[in-house]
């Protein structure tokens, strides 16, 4: 079973800093751009740490990596970071807006032990690419610290965890608050009472948990953990802070998850591609008039693709032919029927690109950028779960988890 832990966290010191100037988005979602606002919002804005700037001359003794360690440790010597005095877990709620409707995801931070990927209760369902991983492994080596959390689900209908959650985040004032760019509210509370520490860990204990988002993260941590068993000279029965990696865990069935579909650019698409695709899918066209995305809604499968060389777009309706060499609980998926079908074995292309607006994703291949696009509907919160526990994965980018978390609120150091 998978084992969760209370831990001291390292916050921010609110009577110094504010959370509204000191948090960032994820890293891989930052723009350049947006990285040079945080550096200018205040001088201890995460993003130092987390996804420090590149710079002219930069070495094997001085870079972005020993920035981080030298900005984490002087902080904390500076009071404007600190630890918590005792070990607890983190409540956390994020407020916001989609499509016009109000939604709280509601979960906790918390310390999750390590364990090899589909040999435990720990289930990834989406394969990943191996240059952020270096990223990530150099950044912890440099600072021995999860900066930012993954993101976990679990499901527990009882909601016993949620209850405790829904009770801290209901009654006390939260110990820090911050808005994000789409102007979701990110709250934290801390939760220290031994009551409530013992009824999350109790309601979590036989619980799968499924990698929502940081599925790099997750694999850096299990490097990293290697790593700092082969350098130690003493095997002890005890474990060491790296055996843990700092999750945040929310509960499928409070359904205040959102799941975004990343649309798919491509570049190299043969002629005639509609003719290729007609064997394998029904292929409706679509006005120009129509919105695509609200066309393909309203089926259970269905792909959108727009082509800039006619500037046609359709709707490609998979008649389940294809794909009977993989494993069940990925066959129904469009975005494997997309990749699997679609792109390696009737189109041939390996250029893929994502993009998460619509409007962006057109006007790329309108610009002639890319040659044509390709739509999806969102992935389904069960769909992630069956996958994850049938130890296979998805392509990457099959999901996008909405809104993302904020870096910053709460730092695990070993």
């Amino acid at each position: 079973m998978a084992e969760i832990i209370p831990f001291r966290g390292i916050l921010y010191n609110v009577s110094k800093v504010s959370g509204e100037d000191t948090v960032a988005p994820p890293y891989d979602i930052i723009t350049p751009e947006y990285k040079e606002q945080l550096y200018n919002k205040s001088p201890y804005n995460i993003v130092r740490i987390d996804f420090g700037k590149e710079l002219a001359g930069d070495n094997g003794s001085e870079n972005k990596y020993k920035r981080a360690s030298a900005f984490f440790n002087l902080w904390i010597k500076e009071g404007v970071l600190a630890r918590s005095n005792t070990p607890g877990f983190y409540a956390h709620e994020i407020e916001y807006e989609i499509k016009g409707k109000l939604k709280k995801l509601s979960g906790f931070f918390g310390l999750v032990r390590l364990e090899d990927l589909g040999k435990g209760n720990i289930h990834p369902h989406e394969c990943t690419h191996s240059k952020p991983k270096a990223d990530r492994l150099n950044l912890m080596r440099s600072c021995k610290a999860n900066i930012s959390p993954i993101f976990s689900l679990y499901n527990s209908p009882g909601k016993k965890a949620s209850e405790v959650i829904k009770r801290v985040t209901g009654r006390e004032k939260p110990y820090i608050e911050a808005k994000d760019t789409d102007g979701a509210i990110h709250r934290l509370w801390i939760i220290e009472d031994k009551k409530n520490i013992e009824a999350i860990k109790n309601d979590l204990k036989d619980r799968a948990i499924f990698i929502a988002d940081g599925h790099h993260r997750y694999e850096t941590a299990l490097e990293f953990q290697k790593e700092q068993s082969a350098e130690s000279r003493e095997q002890s029965a005890e474990s060491n802070p790296w055996d843990y990696v700092l999750m945040f865990l929310a509960n499928i069935s409070d359904e205040g998850l959102t799941i975004l579909p990343a649309h798919r650019l491509v570049k190299g698409i043969p002629e005639n591609p509609v003719k290729i695709l007609s064997e394998y899918f029904n292929v409706e066209e679509l006005s120009l008039s129509e919105k695509v995305e609200d066309s393909i809604a309203g089926y259970e499968h269905a792909i959108g693709f727009y082509q800039h060389n006619n500037r046609k777009q359709y709707i490609l309706k998979h008649k389940g032919a294809g794909l009977d060499d993989l494993h069940p609980a990925l066959r129904g998926l469009d975005v494997t029927v997309l990749h699997e079908l679609i792109f390696k074995k009737l189109l041939k292309i390996t250029d893929i690109g994502y993009e998460m607006n619509i409007k962006e994703t057109m006007d790329r291949v309108k610009n002639g950028l890319y040659d044509a696009a390709f739509f999806l509907n969102p992935t389904k919160v069960e769909d992630v779960e069956r996958v994850a526990l049938s130890d296979v994965r998805m392509p990457p980018k099959s999901t996008y988890f909405y809104p993302k978390l904020l870096t910053g609120l709460v730092i695990n150091k070993f």
